[in-house]
């Protein structure tokens, strides 16, 4: 089981580092576009918010969101809001997420989350923990991929790693920066692909934030990654 009560202070941390970060910014700024396609600074400011809240939902036994369209709906009515305002939000949700954290529980529980996922408890620290880093790269504000905690980076890799693992549309795959290695897509005895890169650029690849051109890939293209 994972060491959640270590992980919640990573997110405690991870989250002073977005305020301080956000903080210097101005209502003008969190209108503008961040790097994900259709959203301001101001929608992943208010995700961030409604996702802490969601994960509480978790926690307490509740459906993570009433529905997918209620979800949207949330973002889009929060998202114009005034820096002011969005870092209340942010800090007084990361917050509440903390307190339920700390509350007495069962940690090796499984918990539903969205779309029929389920997980155990004690991961649920850990997916807060990437929601923050990854959405704080996402502002587009000055922190990058290259600034996240190395732990951090190290796990974030493994778990989507196995995420594709065994992934039909995935082929056979070996990922190295180096130092580590991990393998990805179909079962095979060997891979067909082997993808070399810094743990920056093949994490920026495996979650969709960065298109793989620093990579060198052996063996075939570059795997076409399924959304996740």
């Amino acid at each position: 089981m994972m060491d959640h009560a270590l992980d919640l202070a990573s997110v405690r941390d991870a989250t002073e580092r977005l305020l301080a970060a956000v903080g210097k910014l101005d209502n003008a700024s969190v209108t503008e576009s961040s790097r994900l396609p259709g959203w301001s600074r101001g929608h992943v400011l208010a995700h961030l918010a409604r996702n802490a809240d969601a994960l509480v939902n978790v926690l307490e036994g509740r459906p993570m969101y009433v529905s997918g369209e209620a979800r949207d709906a949330d973002i889009e009515r929060d998202a114009p809001r005034p820096l002011a305002v969005q870092l209340a939000d942010v800090r007084e949700s990361a917050a509440r997420f903390q307190e339920a954290g700390a509350a007495t529980a069962d940690w090796s529980r499984t918990v539903a989350l969205r779309n029929g996922v389920t997980d155990s408890a004690s991961r649920l620290p850990f997916r807060r923990w990437a929601e923050v880093e990854l959405h704080h790269v996402d502002l587009g504000i000055g922190y990058e991929l290259e600034d996240l905690p190395e732990e951090f980076t190290g796990r974030e890799t493994d778990f989507l790693a196995a995420r594709f693992d065994g992934h039909p549309d995935v082929p056979p795959t070996r990922l190295t920066d180096g130092t580590r290695a991990w393998r990805t897509g179909r079962k095979a005895g060997t891979p067909e692909v082997t993808v070399t890169g810094s743990p920056a650029d093949l994490l920026g690849w495996l979650a969709g934030r960065r298109a793989g051109a620093a990579l060198t890939v052996e063996g075939g293209p570059l795997p076409a990654l399924p959304p996740l």
